[in-house]
């Protein structure tokens, strides 16, 4: 069997430190290009962050946590499954938690797909797992999303029967578009999944979305589809520098992937997701009234000056500068706010994530500056 430690080894520390660079290559690029021309302070809108920050509960436990991080705390792992189990209301052998929802991904990636049996996704969407497929020397199939920017679950039905097997991934609200996989084509794939193949929805973004225009996938989960769903505290809570995600899916599922997963969070990690998810109930639809608030202005402001975007069920936002969208995010990084990388085709695309009040506000100056030079 290839363990994901073993995989790593092979793969080799520089392959992988390519594949996870990606989100920070572009900030570098732009960094070195000018650094004398650097603001003292700086808008980070570059990885989709929530400046919100961890809700005033996970601080706390953190806090309290912190003199007793000199211990794994293994035997406390447990109680985090359970809590995100009745969470979701699945049971805690249906829960895989990790560093972030990413390395969820990497471990389906590992037990569920080969040099024949592809990872099935749509252009474009969240690359780093793509290029990180590629690396293990898995077999990749990208299909162009729908003219609605949605995932085409027919094409992607079709290419994995083809080959017999594999991945489907669908991130949804998707990643860099921000736009939704309706409610019921998402019902029609798992209804037609092929043989021997699992179907994966990444929703790092669902709590930002519209309850009535999307749903979890998690109510596949109950139902023993051939299934897996990834959530992180990276976004809606605020906690990304906490690296606390989880999956979920079938006994079976979480067996395949668990020799791939490391199974250890940081402590404080575990303890801030357990403080936040005491409050989702309100937490969630507070953050996602306000994102949408803040975005909604945004859009309103973008159609005042005539500025093409997508619509968006996400905490970002993609805008079309119509110019090769580096040297735009270069020179928007010049005047202190950093915003996204380049997500192939969409090269004059530029995403941009939801900060608040305020850091719109610099966006919006920094923006005209540079779309009109």
């Amino acid at each position: 069997m290839v363990t994901r430690r073993s995989f790593m080894r092979q793969l080799g520390v520089a392959g992988a430190a390519g594949v996870y660079f990606g989100e920070t290559l572009l900030a570098a690029t732009a960094e070195a290009a000018d650094a004398a021309a650097r603001p003292s302070s700086r808008v980070w809108l570059d990885a989709n962050e929530n400046s919100a920050g961890p809700p005033r509960s996970a601080i706390d436990a953190m806090v309290q946590s912190a003199p007793h991080t000199w211990r794994y705390h293994f035997d406390e792992f447990g109680a985090l499954s359970q809590a995100i189990a009745a969470s979701e209301q699945i049971s805690p052998q249906q829960v895989l938690f990790g560093v972030g929802s990413s390395e969820v991904i990497a471990s389906a990636i590992c037990a569920f797909t080969s040099d024949t049996k592809p990872m099935v996704t749509a252009l474009p969407t969240y690359d780093i797992i793509v290029q990180l497929a590629r690396a293990m020397g898995k077999a990749v199939v990208e299909i162009p999303l729908t003219p609605q920017w949605s995932y085409p679950v027919k094409q992607l039905v079709e290419e994995a029967k083809k080959a017999g097997g594999g991945l489907i991934y669908l991130c949804n609200p998707n990643n860099p578009t921000g736009s939704i996989t309706p409610v019921e084509d998402v019902r029609w794939l798992l209804a037609n999944l092929p043989q021997d193949t699992v179907l994966f929805v990444d929703e790092a973004y669902l709590e930002f979305a519209d309850p009535a225009k999307v749903e979890s996938a998690i109510k596949y989960v109950r139902e023993d589809k051939s299934v897996i769903v990834a959530r992180t505290f990276s976004k809606i809570f605020g906690m990304a520098g906490v690296r606390a995600g989880f999956g979920c899916a079938r006994p079976d599922l979480i067996s395949a992937m668990n020799p791939f997963m490391d199974n250890v969070i940081p402590y404080l990690g575990v303890r801030a997701a357990m403080a936040a998810l005491q409050e989702k109930s309100t937490l969630i639809p507070e953050r996602r009234k306000n994102n949408a608030r803040i975005r909604g202005e945004l859009c309103q402001w973008l159609d005042q000056n005539k500025v093409r975007y997508l619509p968006s069920q996400a905490n970002f936002l993609m805008i079309d500068v119509k110019r090769d969208v580096r040297g735009f995010s270069n020179a928007m990084y010049r005047e202190g706010v950093a915003v996204g990388r380049p997500f192939p085709p969409l090269t004059t695309m530029l995403r941009v994530t939801i900060g608040n009040d305020t850091d719109m506000q610099r966006f919006r100056q920094a923006f005209l500056k540079v779309y009109s030079a």
